[in-house]
């Protein structure tokens, strides 16, 4: 039962929320404890609880398997998956990492802790995500790494980018910490490029507490990456040459990721079930669009997010203020883009308008193991008591304004 009976009942205009928790964009998908005890006996028996523990090794081998890929190199978390992964890929003397400015608000921060300058390209209003077409006019004499970021929902255009890799001599890492579980017609995600990343963080599909993973066919990196991330020890008291750091998985986020693993079916099943009931839901309110997920292929149904369209009466600034004062904790995709912001670091950045305009647009709605099918259900009648409603929230707003201004 909706309770919101008047514009006095939103939260905005200190009614009461319409949750009494917060509704969260995050997966927080548990496994059964059951299951996490059984696999925590492997290396608590032997009291091997990190550096490369029996855990590891088997999550390792499990992930390669269910990326259809040679190796996986697990981590400590997915920033220095990547981090290390543009390190040891980015061509030597060349200065820039090419990425779309649509994307992780921190992604120009990692390109710059590895010491190069993002430059930023447009996207395909179509996936929301960069495509040769997009990506080619900022390819230059000092690009070294073309980092190729799956979006959210559905993937990016995997072929034209390895196609312009290809063409340029340019090495293509490509950021697949939203797309875990998704297929193309080329084949399972993971076995692109010269490598892929992974997050194992517990708001992603894959839960493992924390911790990241990079997947490659390329048997001289993964052994690369192995080094850097334990030291640089190439044995007992050998140090490499150039060292390394601590960015090892241990073994109890490995046990959380392997329980996870064993139940990502049943996950699947579930979202795609909260999936289907916004899809349902929302196609009677006119002026939000959802993502649809290409069910041609193998994906996650994850997570939400929806289009305010020009028919929307509220920006999606607007929109996002007033669910979270319901604690609907609905976010902005991606905004503001990583061109907009102010940096302290060099970057190379041009105008951008499609994505200018894109980042204005898209919010994410609450998904994930906690969210049930009332939850649902309430989340969409506010949206649409939010349009019915939208002259006199207006005019509200105006006259709070007004009377603060005073």
């Amino acid at each position: 039962m909706f309770v919101k009976k008047s514009v006095d009942d939103l939260a905005v205009f200190s009614g009461s929320p319409l949750f009494n928790d917060f509704k969260s964009t995050s997966s927080l998908y548990q496994p059964a404890l059951s299951s996490f005890l059984q696999y925590s006996k492997a290396f608590f028996d032997n009291r091997h609880y990190t550096n490369n523990g029996p855990n590891v090794k088997l999550l390792e081998k499990r992930l390669a398997e269910f990326h259809q890929t040679k190796y996986c190199i697990t981590f400590s978390n997915g920033f220095w998956a990547i981090v290390l992964a543009m390190k040891e890929l980015a061509l030597a003397g060349k200065t820039e990492v090419l990425m779309p400015s649509f994307t992780y608000r921190r992604m120009a921060d990692i390109a710059a802790w590895v010491g190069l300058k993002p430059r930023f390209c447009e996207v395909s209003p179509d996936t929301l995500a960069a495509t040769y077409d997009t990506a080619k006019p900022y390819i230059n004499e000092q690009t070294a790494l073309i980092l190729a970021v799956h979006p959210i929902v559905n993937c990016c255009d995997v072929t034209g980018l390895q196609q312009l890799g290809i063409e340029y001599g340019i090495p293509v890492l490509f950021d697949a910490v939203e797309s875990m579980y998704e297929t193309i017609a080329e084949g399972k995600i993971g076995s692109f490029g010269n490598a892929e990343c992974f997050s194992m963080h517990a708001s992603k599909l894959l839960n493992g507490c924390e911790g990241g993973y990079v997947t490659t066919n390329d048997e001289e990196l993964a052994h690369k990456l192995r080094l850097k991330r334990s030291f640089g020890f190439a044995g007992q008291d050998n140090c490499i040459a150039g060292g390394g750091l601590n960015a090892k998985l241990n073994e109890l986020h490995a046990t959380m990721a392997l329980a996870n693993l064993d139940e990502l079916p049943q996950l699947v099943v579930a979202n795609k079930k909260r999936y289907d009931l916004y899809k349902t839901l929302l196609s009677a309110v006119t002026g939000v669009r959802l993502l649809q997920f290409d069910e041609r292929y193998q994906t996650s149904f994850k997570t939400i997010i929806v289009e305010l369209t020009n028919d929307w009466p509220f920006s999606r600034d607007k929109t996002i203020e007033l669910l979270n004062a319901e604690r609907i904790l609905a976010r902005s995709y991606y905004s503001p883009a990583l061109h907009q912001k102010k940096m302290l670091y060099p970057a190379c950045s041009a105008d951008l308008p499609l994505t200018d305009y894109l980042c204005t647009r898209f919010m994410l709605l609450p998904c994930g193991d906690f969210i049930g099918a009332n939850d649902i259900s309430q989340v969409v009648m506010l949206l649409q008591f939010l349009r019915d409603n939208a002259d006199q929230i207006k005019s509200l707003q105006l006259s709070e304004a007004n009377h603060d201004s005073n």
